[in-house]
């Protein structure tokens, strides 16, 4: 939807009182259950808007989607890397939140959204991205999609005979997800009293926090993520806050990009979390929200993906693993032997998922996204609220065919062709051949010790 803003050149607003286009109130109204800017969340984006058929049906698969490369294979073993479900805001947003919503209940006109006037603000710094009821649904329904997709691996006899598998990052958000998907796949199985026990390991699903040379040269280095500042001082953000400013008749002092990333995000967690059009949303457009996906998709690009090696790099502990059980369940199977561990799910966070799908060089765009071309970025393929929503999951399955093993890749449940390989469900042989270079090499302590030739 598109706003008539009160355009103000060359002034600022002070103490005057400004009256607002009511064209503006009309088009500022609420529009449905779902906000205008739902598709543009980035990492705070609901798995729903990946997989819009779920919301007539959670449990619903796409029969298309988990077919078999022929008639003739069976699945084998299934590997899963879920992130955690929907949470609350962290208190450092909590904090900002808490601050803008008081400033502008005290100082903003808010006539047109007067939602706003009794508008209270109900988030706690103690929440502190805590998994939210909502992300725990996220993850007792995948588990039950999970069991329809692969009905001959994620069984009772299975998990009875501990072929199946848990880890989880230590952060509650991530332990109460798996315990929501363990609950999941009891429910799903209609079983009782079997055990089915996860472990800890933040040495592969919190890589990112151990890797010394991703955390000294980026996540600790301003340098490593100046073009994210750049447009944040840049004309898009500009004009963005101007709009912001004029719609709440705020000085312009008042509303900085840090204003504007606080109301994208109450308009957000509003939504994911409590299904609410919130009143917040309808201070940005389409256009607003258009720049602020972007904003937050630079930051992801420059902090986890292709913005610098060791951001893929880091996640080389994951990227082994991964191919260490996939290949222990080949050679089981080529050996005529059983396979040992049929289901392996992890579960981490948003910053294990990314690194691990930029590492195997997917959604990688021409061009590098920069401060200064998001015109023409508007097409791009890194897109995290498309690639890793809450509950955001990349799954590896490994079949039997009569022509040999095939390995079928899935993002969101959704079939994903790896780069460079054109079948959906090509030979392992040929992936491992893809890859080949880093399953030599993408030595974790060799790529996290520090090397001041590499940034």
């Amino acid at each position: 939807m598109g706003f008539l803003c009160l355009l103000i050149i060359g002034i600022h607003l002070h103490a005057v009182t400004f009256a607002l286009p009511s064209s503006w109130c009309n088009v500022t109204s609420p529009s449905g259950p779902i906000p205008a800017n739902a598709l543009y969340f980035n990492t705070k984006s609901r798995y729903e808007e990946v997989n819009p058929y779920l919301m007539s049906d959670i449990l619903a698969i796409n029969e298309s989607w988990v077919k078999p490369p022929s008639p003739a294979c069976r699945a084998v073993h299934l590997s899963a890397i879920i992130r955690h479900g929907t949470r609350y805001p962290t208190s450092g947003n909590i904090k900002k939140m808490i601050q803008f919503s008081k400033l502008v209940k005290s100082r903003a006109d808010l006539s047109c959204v007067k939602e706003l006037q009794t508008w209270k603000m109900w988030y706690k710094e103690d929440m502190d991205g805590r998994l939210v009821e909502k992300g725990r649904s996220d993850h007792r329904y995948l588990a039950r999609r999970l069991i329809k997709s692969f009905p001959t691996l994620i069984t009772k006899e299975n998990i009875e005979e501990g072929r199946v598998k848990l880890i989880t990052s230590s952060k509650h958000r991530c332990v109460n997800s798996t315990l929501a998907f363990k609950h999941g796949v009891m429910e799903g199985l209609c079983i009782q009293g079997v055990d089915l026990p996860h472990t800890i390991n933040d040495e592969l699903m919190r890589f990112f926090d151990q890797c010394r040379r991703l955390l000294e040269t980026v996540e600790n280095n301003k340098d490593a993520v100046k073009e994210v500042e750049l447009f944040k001082n840049g004309p898009e953000m500009k004009r963005v806050q101007e709009k912001l400013a004029d719609r709440l008749q705020l000085p312009y002092s008042n509303v900085t990009a840090d204003s504007v990333e606080t109301v994208f995000y109450l308009c957000a967690y509003e939504f994911t979390i409590r299904g609410l059009n919130s009143p917040w949303c309808r201070l940005l457009d389409d256009a607003d929200g258009q720049v602020m996906e972007y904003s937050g998709d630079l930051k992801q690009f420059w902090k986890r993906g292709f913005g610098h090696d060791i951001n893929s790099k880091a996640s080389c502990i994951l990227f082994h693993d991964l191919f260490k059980r996939l290949d222990a369940a080949a050679n089981q199977i080529k050996s005529g032997g059983r396979v040992s561990e049929v289901v392996m799910v992890q579960v981490g966070h948003a910053e294990t998922l990314l690194p691990l799908l930029t590492l195997l060089d997917l959604f990688k765009d021409d061009v590098p996204l920069t401060s200064s071309n998001f015109a023409s970025h508007r097409g791009r393929a890194f897109r995290t609220g498309a690639i890793v929503p809450y509950a955001a999951n990349l799954l590896m399955t490994l079949f039997d065919c009569p022509d040999g093993l095939r390995l079928q890749a899935r993002l969101n449940e959704r079939p994903l062709t790896l780069p460079g390989l054109d079948d959906l469900s090509p030979l392992y042989q040929d992936v491992r051949k893809r890859y080949e270079q880093l399953l030599q090499g993408c030595d974790q302590d060799t790529v996290c010790m520090m090397d001041s030739s590499k940034n």
